[in-house]
This record gives C-alpha cells, structure tokens and sequence, in this order.
C-alpha cells in the first residue's frame, strides 16, 4: 500500500474549485523513476483516483490544486507566499522543540484524527472527461 498526501482544507476554501494535478513518485528512496503528473482534474477525481492507486502500489501520491496563474506577478505572489508559509512552519517547529518533540505531536494528532474510510469507486472515463470540461471552462473564464 502506498501513501497520499494532500491538502487537509476547510469545506469552504476556494482551492476546492481549482484545477487539481497528480504527481505520482517512488515511496521507496531506493526506486528511481521520473514522477508521473496527471490532471488537471477536479478535487473528487484526482482523489478517488489517486487513492485506487497507491491502494495497490507502493507509490506516493501527491495530489494538490494547479494554481492557474496568468502573469509573471501572480506566479511571484505565490512562490512569495509559499515561502512565507516555509517560514511560519519552520519558525513553529524550532517553537516546539523547546517545548517537546514536535514530530510526536504530529504522530499524535495524525493518529487522533486518522479514521477508516471506505474508498469509494474511481470516476468513470465520462465523469473525468466531464470535469475537463469544467476545467477548460474555469481556466479559460477566469478573469
């Protein structure tokens, strides 16, 4: 069995509605192959397919929302962001370790909020190509 990681947003974030992609890689350090991306698909899709996969394969699959930037500023913006984001987190981590080990905390909470939940069916070769369409149609109708 393999591992998926993904975003853990709020039922009402707009992220939900982007685009999202699917990077599938190695698990295993010692496995080298060239990651496999694939999407864009809608939020649903991308994680029902990608949790079909790593059922059966030692995979990683990471699954997270194609930020559709249309200027050198939006795409500044973000990479700002992200190292903002890599900032606040490292800044919380350095935090913790005066306080305890933060990687026990974490184990802590994953177990505390991990629950079994059934996998539902993979979308159907129409449903995925129906969310293309409403890809294409929200990337291209975005103002």
């Amino acid at each position: 069995m393999g591992a998926l990681v993904t975003l853990d947003l709020p039922d009402d974030s707009p992220m939900i509605a982007l685009p999202w992609i699917i990077t599938f890689g190695p698990l295993d350090e010692a496995e080298e192959w060239e990651p496999v991306v694939c999407g864009p698909y809608e939020r649903p899709h991308a994680l029902s397919m990608a949790e079909w996969i790593v059922a059966d394969d030692d995979l990683m699959a990471v699954v997270e929302p194609l930020l559709p930037a249309v200027s050198v500023e939006e795409i500044r913006g973000e990479i700002t962001s992200a190292r903002t984001a890599a900032a606040d987190e490292a800044a919380q981590v350095e935090r913790a370790d005066l306080y305890g080990d933060y990687a026990d905390t974490v184990d802590e909470e994953d177990e505390e909020g991990a629950e079994e939940v059934e996998t539902p069916d993979p979308p159907t070769e129409a449903e995925v190509r129906a969310g293309f369409q409403r890809v294409a149609d929200l990337l291209t109708s975005r103002a």
